[in-house]
């Protein structure tokens, strides 16, 4: 639809085409024709939508910190899911990945040498010294948010402590790239660099992802690559970033009983945080932690 200068803006801001996002368009479309990959409509939130982003972020957040809360030794990953699952719906919302594709449960818990997307079991006890990534996804009246946190159980050993500790900071030096009208790809070069001078490496087979509207969107989010290339990151964009990294080689595998977990090919450890973020006129804020 071409809006005309006197129309309504099409985000919902009530205000007329010419004095809120015109001038916005009209970048855009200049960027595009000097060979620049620009965000699509559809990946540029309005207010109302972000709003419920942050609504969904609450729930995703608020389950999170109950995992804090109770995760310990001898508990078994199908009580993890369990906490999960009556925490969001008790709160208004739907775990986002119970049968997303087939999957079985209500959040991913990724223990040691699984990079991601482990299936909770209540044959799969947490012991001292392992570390877990626990991911959660919440749908809320339609809207998606994405987070997840690493755990060390109990007394860890110096390896696994200074790796889930990188990969925060990987995460952190991340989130530091994201700024309106820059590049998508700052945001890997940037963790590839800090990852690779720590010692570690980065995982490519999987990224970071658009969401809100649907629990995966574009752009897909590199965590390594060069600086000044990929989409421009505008206003409005939210997405995650999720670095995960590995103490020995970036090379994974999918275990082929389950069909979904991921694991690094030489047995290291893996490590990974994600954020769900918000691009802001002034920089960025972080929705889902």
């Amino acid at each position: 639809m071409v809006l005309n200068r006197n129309d309504l803006c099409w985000c919902g801001s009530g205000l007329k085409y010419k004095t809120c996002h015109l001038g916005f368009d009209e970048k855009l479309i200049s960027l595009k024709r000097k060979g620049h990959i620009v965000p699509t409509g559809k990946l540029i939130k309005t207010k109302k939508q972000i709003e419920g982003i942050r609504e969904s972020a609450k729930i995703n957040n608020g389950v999170l910190d109950l995992i804090s809360d109770n995760i310990k030794e001898g508990m078994t990953t199908q009580e993890i899911d369990d906490l999960v699952y009556n925490y969001t719906v008790s709160n208004g919302g739907t775990p986002a990945t119970l049968n997303y594709d087939g999957f079985p449960k209500s959040v991913c818990t990724s223990i040691n040498s699984e990079v991601c997307h482990g299936i909770p079991s209540k044959d799969v006890v947490l012991k001292r010294g392992d570390i877990i990534n626990v991911d959660a996804t919440t749908m809320l009246n339609g809207y998606y948010s994405d987070a997840s946190r690493m755990f060390m159980i109990g007394e860890v050993n110096e390896e696994a402590e200074e790796l889930v500790n990188t990969s925060k900071e990987c995460l952190e030096v991340g989130i530091q790239e994201v700024k309106p009208w820059g590049f998508l790809g700052d945001i890997g070069a940037a963790i590839q660099e800090y990852a690779q001078s720590k010692g570690y490496s980065v995982v490519r087979d999987f990224g970071g992802h658009g969401i809100g509207l649907d629990i995966h969107e574009e752009p897909f989010v590199y965590h390594f690559g060069k600086r000044g290339t990929d989409m421009i990151l505008v206003p409005g964009m939210v997405f995650t970033i999720e670095p995960m990294i590995n103490a020995g080689s970036h090379e994974v595998f999918i275990d082929e009983d389950d069909g979904w977990t991921a694991f690094t090919k030489d047995g290291s450890l893996s490590a990974q945080w994600e954020h769900t973020v918000l691009v802001t006129e002034d920089g960025v804020e972080i929705i889902s932690r």
